[in-house]
């Protein structure tokens, strides 16, 4: 079994490499694992040689299939877990990431499995976030943003990339949940701001860099 920290290190990757074209930066790998950039390096040289990931000197650091497999595991059983803490245990999903963060490393693949099963197979998480399939296969499905979608269409919000507590506690006191029906009012680029709208209640305020957290997809 891989350690802990093998663990978080090729998750962390996998997830930065979502945003760039593969090759993450020693520097984000740091900020993001909140760690010097010395121990990024000195542990990303352990993992290159155990060939969970490529290193390219001055470059970047990029996962190998192995290390790929291993962290969509990872991720996988985060993201299923954090269901079985909002779906059955009732928590609040604003709070589960870092119960997960945990269970993660300990929850064995029988018990995963069962978890699944339990749950009715679930596609996405609480907070939209897609869930790695037992075989490894994770959707790559691309979806606008209300930073970036067309204005005054409707819209179903599909994911929060976001998941801090506070923003996924703004998100839900403002009904910006997965599955909800929304649509952009108008957009102020100079303003750095987005008016949404919603079938009954006010107007919401959102900001050009809020907004661009919140993944949509066109209502039919």
């Amino acid at each position: 079994m891989a350690s802990i920290t093998v663990e978080n290190y090729l998750k962390h990757i996998l997830l930065l490499a979502e945003e760039t074209d593969g090759l993450v930066s020693m520097g984000a790998l740091a900020a993001s694992l909140e760690v010097v950039p010395g121990t990024v390096t000195t542990m990303v040289k352990a993992l290159a040689s155990e060939k969970f990931v490529e290193h390219r000197p001055r470059q970047g650091v990029r996962l190998t299939e192995k290390g790929r497999l291993l962290a969509l595991s990872v991720i996988r059983r985060h993201r299923l877990v954090e269901t079985f803490l909002v779906n059955v245990l009732k928590m609040d999903w604003a709070s589960v990431h870092m119960e997960a963060e945990q269970l993660e490393h300990a929850i064995s693949d029988d018990v995963l499995d069962r978890l699944d099963a339990l749950l009715g197979r679930p596609s996405t998480d609480p907070h939209g976030d897609p869930i790695p399939s037992a075989q490894g296969k994770l959707s790559s499905q691309v979806y606008a943003t209300l930073a970036t979608c067309l204005v005054a269409k409707p819209l179903r919000i599909v994911r929060i990339t976001d998941q801090s507590a506070e923003f996924l506690q703004f998100a839900e006191q403002h009904g910006l949940l997965p599955g909800a029906s929304v649509r952009v009012a108008d957009r102020n680029l100079a303003a750095s701001l987005v008016t949404l709208k919603r079938s009954s209640g006010p107007s919401t305020p959102l900001s050009l860099a809020a907004a661009g957290k919140i993944l949509v997809e066109p209502l039919k």
